[in-house]
């Protein structure tokens, strides 16, 4: 009931009637129409395993190699003579567990417990039918037994007369016979040539005892509940997949594939297996519910994968999709490396190095290409690279240090060249103002594809002298050398903002985020919100190396094994490169002898910077400095910030402080700067 105000005609007062509450509207419109879409997803005619190639192979390998090994096992043992000698000594036995056996056939033994229940309820009709029954039986079975004895002892005297080694042949059947009959059940003679282990195949129960042991409410509640679930349901049988077990699931509402991975170990405790057997993941083609869970028969760092298919023979396309690795299922992994600037990051001793080899040999292998490697660890492992690239360098020292600068000084001076060339290229010839592949193999116009490689990259940038330029140049080769074919790799141990500048991070492209110890570095490397996504590196243990979540070839990011590329196959692989870029005419650069130029730049920094800052300023901001040179000598300063003007002042004696002043929308702060006395007093 409702209170309703009445309009009265006395002003002074107020009336209110009492009446019935309207009807509810309902919410579910019985004739409301469909969408018209109906989704379906067909289950598969033929198993999967026989319509997928390697699936099959991979089946094909696990039966056949049981059957060979089970063969050879038995077959050894059965011609060395350990199962005959194991028989003949079991042969007693099974001669005496005959012959009661026999007895008791022949007496009707088994018949004996209906005719003691007859006797005991003294019903003497059905005894006297069980002892008649019983008579005739034993008066059969006893003529049965004499034939037998004749007739087999007559054979046994033909056989010793006629053909002796016939009679031993049948002894010795006869003794193995006895033996296999006498062996006991909790020591067969035979046993078994693969032992089961304890890897259980893939069950309902066994996933729901797994989801219901991660400790997530709405997963428990419902598997308390039964029936429905609150719409948890498995959508398929659960079926093999590759080298393990494939389950797809709708979780209860509300819950998502993050809140199960965020859970790992613990689901794979559930399961009963190690943790590189267990990969729950998202179902990118349904709806946020959808789970997959895929469980290997061994860990992902103990399985076997398919050898790299360019180790031995095939060239590359840049431009194309390329293997560099396999997935949890041993599935082929592409990466398209052309137009992305690409990131590694990880803990030391993971196969960060490897995986950045991995990819220079991919470069190595378009005979386009132009290649910069430098290892700043100083170990060599880019060594085998050495024989195809343009520019090389593995050491710390500042030596090193300054040729880097020198090679990255050409590659800032190639940049620009290029931005001409493409800028003045009619549309005819470039659409879109970017390298394409028909550009890359004109070798009029110069845009053939340049790979810098940087292994321990933050050695250089905080280099006291030079770090500042080659972080400055590096950043400009991430964000502009994409477009211009020009692919900037950086790959660190340490991967926090000092040692991969945000500049570098959030213009990669492509993401390679090995074992790392924490979130930030985690997002560093994957992008910002990453670890709260659920895309967390930190999840891989000290013996997954080379497994790594690859972020930016896709929609979504994918875990993946690098393919195992050692120094000598590395070497094997350079080998076919060089052969084929001398054919084509691209061996240059340190493949052939020669050192960078110099570069060095033709300006004075301190006296630019006196031109740039008036003689009444006492004291200015460095990111000022940098906005104003920008704008006196764009070809140099283009891209220099505060903290680069910082840096590159620091070997010039001129001290960077703390100065108070006031921003372009007049508010009061403190940033790093300069007096104008200290650019009187460096002379």
């Amino acid at each position: 009931m409702t209170l309703t105000k009445v309009d009265d005609a006395d002003p002074d007062t107020e009336t209110y009637s009492l009446e019935p509450d309207a009807a509810p509207v309902p919410v579910d419109n019985p004739n409301l129409p469909a969408p018209g879409i109906v989704t379906e997803k067909r289950r598969p005619i033929v198993a999967g395993w026989l319509t997928n190639r390697r699936d099959f192979l991979a089946t094909a390998r696990h039966v056949g190699a049981h059957v060979a090994y089970a063969s050879l096992y038995h077959g050894v043992r059965t011609v060395g003579g350990v199962y005959p000698a194991r028989l003949a000594a079991r042969a007693p036995a099974g001669a005496v567990r005959l012959a009661v056996a026999a007895n008791a056939w022949l007496w009707d033994v088994e018949a004996a417990p209906l005719r003691d229940y007859a006797v005991r309820q003294e019903d003497a009709s059905e005894y006297m039918a069980l002892a008649r029954l019983r008579a005739g039986r034993v008066r059969l079975r006893g003529f049965a037994t004499v034939i037998a004895a004749v007739f087999g002892l007559g054979v046994a005297l033909t056989l010793c007369v006629m053909a002796p080694a016939w009679l031993y042949v049948f002894a010795a059947v006869g003794v193995m016979g006895l033996g296999y009959a006498g062996q006991r059940l909790d020591a067969p003679v035979i046993g078994p040539a693969v032992l089961k282990t304890e890897v259980q195949k893939l069950t309902f129960s066994i996933v729901m005892r797994a989801l219901g042991a991660i400790g997530n409410a709405k997963i428990s509640a419902a598997i308390k509940k039964g029936g429905d679930m609150d719409g948890m349901k498995f959508t398929s049988e659960i079926c093999r997949d590759g080298p393990g077990y494939r389950a797809d699931i709708d979780l209860p509402y509300g819950v998502t594939p993050e809140d199960i991975m965020e859970e790992r170990s613990s689901l794979a405790s559930g399961l009963r297996r190690k943790l590189g057997c267990v990969w729950p993941a998202a179902d990118p083609e349904e709806h946020e519910g959808r789970l997959i869970l895929w469980v290997g028969d061994r860990p992902m760092n103990e399985t076997t994968k398919p050898p790299w298919p360019l180790l031995k023979s095939g060239m590359v396309d840049l431009f194309k999709p390329v293997v560099f690795g396999n997935d949890q299922r041993m599935r082929d992994v592409h990466v398209t490396l052309m137009f992305a600037s690409i990131v590694i990051g990880s803990v030391p001793r993971m196969g960060k190095t490897f995986l950045l080899r991995l990819l220079l040999l991919i470069f190595a292998l378009d005979p386009r290409s132009m290649i910069y490697a430098f290892d700043f660890k100083g170990t060599g492992d880019l060594g085998p690279l050495e024989p195809v690239c343009h520019r090389y360098r593995s050491g710390e020292e500042d030596e090193d240090i300054l040729y880097v600068l020198h090679a990255l000084r050409e590659l800032k001076e190639e940049l620009r060249r290029r931005a001409k060339v493409i800028k003045a290229l009619p549309r005819s010839i470039c659409p879109e103002n970017k390298v394409t592949p028909q550009l890359a193999s004109d070798k009029r116009y110069g845009l053939h594809p340049i790979v810098v490689g940087l292994d321990e990259c933050q050695i250089a940038f905080e280099h006291e002298k030079h770090g500042a330029e080659i972080e400055s140049i590096c950043i400009d080769l991430g964000k502009r050398g994409p477009a211009l074919g020009i692919v900037g790799m950086f790959a660190t141990q340490r991967p926090d903002a000092k040692s991969l500048p945000p500049g570098i991070s959030a213009n990669a492209i492509l993401r390679f985020c090995l074992k790392v110890m924490g979130h930030t570095a985690n997002d560093m490397v994957l992008g910002t919100g990453a670890y709260k996504a659920g895309i967390r590196a930190t999840m891989f243990s000290r013996s997954d190396r080379g497994i790594c979540f690859m972020a930016g070839e896709g929609d979504d990011p994918v875990i993946a094994a690098s393919a195992f590329v050692d120094g000598p196959a590395a070497d094997l692989v350079t080998a076919r490169a060089r052969k084929v870029r001398e054919e084509y005419g691209n061996v240059t650069g340190h493949a052939v002898g020669q050192m960078p130029e110099s570069g060095e730049p033709t300006f004075d920094l301190v006296a630019d910077v006196r031109r740039v800052v008036a003689a009444d300023e006492k004291s200015i901001w460095n990111e000022r400095i940098a906005s104003r040179l920008a704008a006196l000598r764009p070809d140099i300063y283009d891209g220099w910030k505060g903290e680069t003007v910082t840096a590159n002042l620091k070997p010039h004696g001129i001290e960077t402080k703390d100065i108070a002043g006031y921003t372009d929308d007049g508010k009061r702060t403190t940033r790093r700067g300069i007096e104008r006395a200290s650019l009187d007093q460096s002379g």
